[in-house]
């Protein structure tokens, strides 16, 4: 429990003070904001901070702060640690720096922001891998939570010829098409409040119940080979880069900006980004460990297999075992909620994302209906595929976990590229680095991984640290051009 109690200080701690640093160097003012100079009724709409914060943070938490730690504890107390760290300088310095640049450049969405801030070239190859990855997330927050809601709420078998199974996954469709099509304040922004309750009970719930239940965690200075072989599992599974791939959602996503791009449309003042942005992203980091030490405490009871494929068990008995019959049940609930919230405003996103990029007028329903139509159907099509492929929602999932790492390297590029336009030079190193170590992570994977180029181990390490030194040596000397040429205009 000590190193848990460490990993949480770091966290706390740390957000404070960097959370801080962050918005010295971005500078907010009082000038108007987007939600003001150009508001519509339907995108633009001003709300109070506390809603801009709770939106914000049922948009990023999906499934990710919860299946992924409890398959990355697998990798030991060393989780700890990491998830915070990586959280504090990358995820939340990502989450922040995104959203704020988003707001101040009129509350454009990201391909607009990585549009101006690169070339023509990486805004291609964003706009579709940017798609394509909403496209996943929307099936893949379909899948999760109509799965766990079957089985683990309505006692269903969850099996894909029954029709329980397709009516829950019905019901969760339906809901995110309305989501997308009406004014943000109407219907997200009157049912998030309930959602957000239920979601901050759940996560409580179980940090509360690790300490009352005396929950068994292994120490960074155990033997971490007890129950269950954590040290054999970290020496075999290659820590690097499997455990940040996993462990995505709290310690770093780059679904995360297209999502933060959406509230930069609904802030009353700019002075509101730490909260909304940078504290929201370090609330997914505290629910992240919640978890994860809640599956190291099951797993060392021998309450639940220690298997990775086996985490969505693993959340039911978490939550039974700690609050007991109708709480674990409301804990659920809080976990089938954060999918949902995260599903309905990614295709919303794509939706605003497509309608930017092709100048697609977007102020009647019936405009919104039409582009949201051709978007659910592609969703469908992914969903009925991995629902009836054995393999499919495993290879769905690897794509979904990778390309959202992968999308957080355009961002960082972005940041680094504003900065170098925007006389903060010396403060490139802010996004620098943690873009530096996951082009090295996710390069490294996907040449190594069967879903990609099945090259190994070896050779996998040394073109990951070819492409980071690539990554950081490009964005230098972009940089640097663009500074140069502003100067000169």
């Amino acid at each position: 429990m000590i190193t848990f109690l460490i990993g949480l200080a770091i966290l706390i701690v740390g957000a404070a003070l960097y959370g801080r640093f962050c918005e010295k160097v971005f500078g907010p003012d009082d000038r108007k904001t987007p939600a003001y100079a150009k508001q519509d009724g339907v995108d633009y709409v001003p709300m109070r901070e506390w809603k801009n914060s709770l939106i914000n943070l049922l948009n990023i938490a999906g499934t990710g702060p919860i299946l992924g730690p409890i398959q990355g504890i697998l990798f030991g107390p060393i989780a700890f640690i990491t998830i915070p760290i990586g959280n504090i300088i990358g995820g939340a310095m990502h989450d922040y720096f995104s959203g704020m640049i988003c707001l101040r450049d009129g509350g454009s969405q990201m391909p607009e922001m990585i549009r101006k801030y690169s070339n023509k070239g990486i805004y291609g190859v964003y706009q579709v891998f940017c798609s394509l990855l909403l496209l996943l997330v929307g099936a893949v927050f379909i899948y999760t939570p109509g799965d766990i809601a079957a089985t683990q709420v309505f006692g269903f078998d969850g099996k894909v010829g029954s029709v329980s199974t397709w009516v829950i996954y019905g019901v969760i469709f339906v809901y995110y098409l309305i989501a997308t099509v009406f004014p943000i304040d109407k219907i997200i922004g009157r049912i998030y409040p309930v959602f957000g309750g239920i979601l901050l009970f759940s996560a409580i719930g179980v940090f509360i119940g690790l300490f009352v239940k005396g929950y068994p965690l292994t120490e960074l200075w155990d033997n971490w080979n007890g129950v269950v072989a954590y040290g054999d599992y970290f020496k075999n599974g290659h820590f690097i880069p499997i455990f940040f791939i996993t462990v995505a959602c709290g310690i770093l996503s780059g679904f995360h900006s297209t999502q933060t791009a959406i509230i930069s449309r609904t802030m009353k003042s700019e002075r509101q980004g730490r909260m909304t942005f940078y504290n929201m992203m370090v609330l997914e980091g505290f629910i992240a460990m919640v978890w994860a030490a809640g599956a190291m405490g099951v797993y060392n009871l021998a309450l639940q297999e220690a298997n990775a494929s086996l985490a969505t068990a693993t959340i039911g008995v978490v939550c039974k075992n700690i609050l007991g019959s109708i709480g674990g049940v409301i804990v659920i609930l809080g976990v089938i909620v954060l999918p949902i919230t995260s599903g309905d405003t990614a295709l919303r996103s794509l939706r605003l994302a497509i309608a930017e990029s092709f100048h697609i007028d977007q102020s009647s329903k019936t405009k919104r209906l039409l582009l949201s139509a051709a978007i659910f159907a592609l969703v469908a099509a992914i969903l009925v595929f991995s629902k009836m492929n054995d393999e499919g929602f495993n290879i769905l999932w690897r794509y979904f976990a990778w390309s959202n790492q992968t999308l957080a390297l355009f961002a960082f590029l972005a940041i680094s590229i504003w900065m170098f336009e925007n006389g903060k030079t010396k403060f490139v190193w802010m996004p620098l680095i943690p873009g530096a170590w996951y082009a090295f992570v996710t390069i490294t994977y996907i040449v190594n991984a069967k879903i990609g180029f099945n090259v190994p181990w070896g050779a996998s390490y040394v073109i990951g640290v070819c492409a980071a030194a690539v990554y950081v040596g490009l964005i230098l000397w972009y940089g640097k051009k663009r500074a140069a040429r502003k100067e000169e205009k």
